[in-house]
Parts: structure tokens; sequence; C-alpha cells
């Protein structure tokens, strides 16, 4: 399993924005600009959080496994690799959905601070920025917890010294 680049959730969030903002920026002019569903930073914050408790469980797990405490409940490596799919998933879905408000909020802004209900979308729109934000950083938090440790022996058995199996 390949782990996230942050090249790769950087520039799917700033095509997102680009786009966001011209598509709001475009539908402005033809007519009303939708509204931001105020359920938008909730869902994304509950994502996060979700990302985030999973981490640090498979961490506090991972540590007492590694320590051999007793009655150390291990971790099934399948649930692991589900929780780690779960969260790339999540990153790269919450990359352009930030990347979406984020070019929302832009608008929202440069342009239309003076009517009351357009500050208000720009606040939801900015809240499910941040929350986006949170979800990515909780999928790669996650991804970090689960990541296996780096074999340290630059000679692993069943290997001669010049790559060749025994």
């Amino acid at each position: 399993m390949r782990t996230l680049r942050i090249r790769t959730l950087v520039g799917l969030f700033v095509i997102a924005l680009v786009l966001s903002w011209a598509v709001a920026h475009l539908w402005d002019h033809v007519g009303t600009l939708p509204g931001v569903p105020v359920a938008a930073p909730i869902v994304l914050a509950l994502i996060a959080v979700a990302l985030f408790a999973t981490a640090l469980s498979l961490r506090a797990r991972l540590k007492a496994q590694r320590e051999r405490r007793p009655g150390a409940k291990g971790v099934d490596p399948l649930a692991a690799a589900r929780a780690v799919v779960f969260g790339q998933a999540s990153a790269l879905v919450a990359a352009v959905v930030s990347g979406l408000y984020g070019g929302a909020c832009v608008y929202l802004i440069m342009y239309k601070l003076d009517m009351v209900p357009r500050r208000h979308q720009a606040v939801y729109s900015g809240l499910a920025f941040l929350a986006g934000v949170a979800v990515v950083a909780a999928a790669i938090f996650l991804e970090r917890v689960c990541k296996l440790p780096d074999d340290q022996d630059p000679h692993p058995p069943g290997r001669l010294h010049h790559g060749r199996t025994r």
C-alpha cells in the first residue's frame, strides 16, 4: 500500500479551489449562488474526530503490544489496513471538498460580505474548509501510526550480500 503524498493532496486542493472560485464567480453573475449547507462542517469534523480517535486507539494498542504488557490487546493487521484505506480515501475526498468550500469562501469574502446571508455562507464555507483540513491531518496521522517500521537490517536472513537469495 502506498502512503499519501502531500503533493497530491495539495494539487487536488488547489485545482478544486480554483475551479470552485471560478464557478462561483460565473454562477453568481448568471443567477443566485447556491448556499453552503450548515451540516458540511459538522460532518467533516465528525469524520476528522473518528479518524483521530481511531489513530489514538491503534497507537495505544500498538504501544502496549510492543511493550509486551500483560493482557495487551493486539491489533488485527486487516483492521489496521482497513483503517488506513478509510483514512486515505477520506483525505483524498477531503482535499477536494476543502478546495471547493475554500474557493466558495474566497469568492464570498472578496465580493459578497456586504449581505448578511452571504456572510453566514462565508463562515460556513470557511468552517467546512477548516474541518476538511482536519480530516486530511487526522488521516495522515492515522497512516503514520499504522506504518510498519523500516527494516533495520541491511542484509535480512535468507539473502546474500549481493542481493541473491540463498
